[in-house]
């Protein structure tokens, strides 16, 4: 049987890119979405046609019956998991000063990429430590993708910042958690990705990239994210659980 991966914001954007590159090392996917379906058609196709058996799961993993219904779909399609790539996120609704933020928008950015993502670990994790149990050598992981404005302070996106920042904190705790039971957690933070999030602010990025921002002179693509991933996941990386990798095109590297 196929090893299983659930990516939360699969369908679109980053989360697309790792599931193309998992379907191409051969995983069967769950892919977490809030869009129907139907507007997501032409990309669960594409991963099918790669060979991977694929199930569309959607739900808004800020609401607790959306990470119930996600747990329990994989578990009546697959029956395990192995990887939880812990993708799904949003922008910050109104970009503004860090003394203007609303607690609506607050919370509405919290309640996604900080609590559901949290709280659909925990669930994951359980799950997979009852997997381990009955199975020692199934090789299981977790993966976050945060940002390296986990680390680099904007004034105007202080909560997205913020939830990054929380994140990272949750990979290296159930780093520390998983670890005696052989499951590995790991963060990556990408840096300039081209997808739609970033489209109202793609020019700035361009022109940060043009002038010397990141030591390669690209915008990133999904892929380099997906690519990434499929190393982890295959174990390439032996004796590096709890650890950060950028994916950044050497944007985070201090320079003088």
């Amino acid at each position: 049987m196929n090893p299983v991966a659930l990516i939360t914001g699969g369908s679109r954007g980053i989360g697309f890119g790792i599931a193309k590159k998992l379907a191409e090392a051969g995983y069967d996917l769950g892919i977490n979405g809030v869009r129907p379906e139907s507007d997501a058609k032409t990309n669960l196709e594409e991963l099918r046609s790669l060979g991977s058996n694929v199930i569309y799961l959607q739900g808004n993993i800020a609401e607790r019956k959306d990470r119930d219904s996600i747990v329990t779909g994989l578990k009546e399609n697959f029956g395990k998991i192995n990887v939880l790539v812990n993708n799904a996120g949003v922008a910050p609704r109104n970009r503004c000063d860090v003394l203007e933020v609303t607690e609506e928008d607050y919370d509405h950015l919290m309640n996604i990429n900080e609590k559901g993502t949290f709280f659909l670990t925990q669930a994951i994790s359980k799950w997979m430590l009852e997997l381990k149990e009955n199975n020692p050598e199934a090789n299981l992981s977790i993966i976050n993708i945060t940002s390296v404005s986990a680390e680099l302070a904007s004034p105007k996106r202080a909560a997205y910042c913020m939830s990054k920042a929380s994140l990272s904190m949750l990979s290296k705790t159930m780093a520390v958690r998983l670890a005696p039971h052989g499951i590995a957690v790991y963060e990556i933070r990408p840096g300039f990705v081209d997808t739609d999030m970033i489209e109202k602010v793609r020019e700035t990025y361009l022109n940060l990239v043009q002038t010397g921002a990141t030591l390669e002179p690209r915008i990133g693509k999904p892929e380099d994210i997906g690519k990434v991933v499929a190393t982890l996941v295959k174990g390439e990386l032996p004796y590096t659980t709890g650890q950060i990798i950028n994916v950044d095109g050497g944007l985070t590297i201090g320079r003088m």
